[in-house]
């Protein structure tokens, strides 16, 4: 296990780094191969005191990446807090490996999906990319996107379909289902 401690608006005390090191070597009971584990401690300057400290942190274990953030009056609250929620996620992880394959859903129902969508197109003056994030991407099948983007709990997530050799878009809709967007080159 590959670990990175970083400190936001704080700096991280040896004490503290050897309490997240100890706790997270404990996730290697779950997954023996964490890869590189990247922890975010911030301190934010809340009226609440139980929300002051946040802790984040992001696995990468072979591509598969399992990400938690809790909030605690202190950090080692908030790191317990999230160890319980990356244990919980590893477990669901591993359950859905050894279950059986779900039946991927036909052309004809995605395509359905698409043509319900209803495109907005909304311009707005001054706007600006504020922020560019950048992230490794595997060849995976639409089934493991799901996978891969319930453990991020995001409601998106881009990938490289296997199936046509594009790049898609996954998307969690209103109604708690997903759809697809495959690109169309003209």
């Amino acid at each position: 296990m590959q670990l990175l401690i970083k400190g936001k608006n704080l700096e991280v005390e040896e004490k503290a780094e050897e309490y997240i090191r100890n706790k997270l070597t404990k996730l290697e009971r779950h997954l023996p191969d964490l890869g590189e584990v990247k922890v975010e401690l911030a301190q934010e300057m809340t009226k609440a005191a139980e929300n002051r400290y946040v802790v984040q942190v992001t696995i990468n274990s072979h591509g598969t990446l399992l990400r938690g953030e809790e909030r605690s009056s202190n950090i080692f609250a908030a790191v317990d807090s999230v160890v319980d929620v990356l244990t919980r996620q590893i477990e669901r992880f591993k359950g859905k490996l050894y279950r059986s394959k779900r039946r991927a859903p036909s052309k004809e129902q995605i395509a359905a999906e698409l043509s319900g969508l209803e495109e907005e197109a909304e311009v707005e003056d001054e706007r600006a990319i504020v922020k560019v994030k950048r992230f490794p991407v595997k060849p995976m099948s639409p089934e493991e996107a799901v996978d891969q983007m319930e453990l991020l709990s995001h409601n998106f997530f881009i990938f490289f379909n296997a199936d046509n050799d594009h790049f898609s878009v996954l998307y969690r809709r209103g109604d708690g289902d997903y759809g697809l967007i495959e690109p169309d080159l003209a």
